[in-house]
């Protein structure tokens, strides 16, 4: 909800992705991953999505080719949680993907000061808007980062899988 808020997006479209690259291979829980992310998300305005699935692919920079290229007039932005930023180096373009879309990181319990240090955080450092500018970061031409500060979620996709595991033994 803060990101909805303080980015004033019309909407969030959480993707649930069939699987992490860097962290080996797909889930077999899928599909009741998808229905414990529409679950938790419960807001009439976040939209759960197993489009990565749907195009058959486990790379964001892909999706994201894919979203610019069916949606062009659609402003996008690419919202990760601060754990992601710290290893936001490792994943496949993630350049391209700085480069495509405006980014908004939201902090996380434990991942702040990692995030902020991290090889992503420090090449994008001199396109980082101060929070009071994260309303207007759809409209920011790439590369473009906010920090969103504040009440830090514990929610994590990690924690999401854990406990679907936990349910169903």
């Amino acid at each position: 909800m803060k990101a909805l808020r303080k980015l004033r997006l019309d909407r969030i479209w959480w993707l649930v992705t069939p699987g992490n690259p860097l962290k080996g291979s797909p889930s077999r829980d899928y599909p009741a991953r998808l229905a414990g992310a529409a679950r938790v998300a419960r807001h009439p305005r976040i939209v759960v999505s197993g489009l990565e699935a749907a195009i058959g692919t486990t790379f964001t920079v892909d999706t994201l080719r894919w979203l610019v290229r069916h949606a062009p007039r659609v402003r996008f932005v690419w919202l990760m949680g601060a754990d992601s930023l710290a290893g936001f180096h490792r994943w496949r373009d993630w350049t391209e993907i700085a480069a495509s879309l405006p980014i908004a990181v939201a902090d996380r319990p434990r991942a702040t000061r990692a995030a902020l240090v991290s090889p992503a955080a420090r090449r994008l450092a001199r396109w980082r808007l101060p929070e009071r500018d994260a309303s207007g970061l759809a409209a920011r031409r790439p590369p473009a980062l906010v920090f969103l500060s504040g009440p830090r979620v514990e929610l994590s996709s990690s924690g999401l899988r854990a406990s679907l595991r936990e349910r169903s033994s």
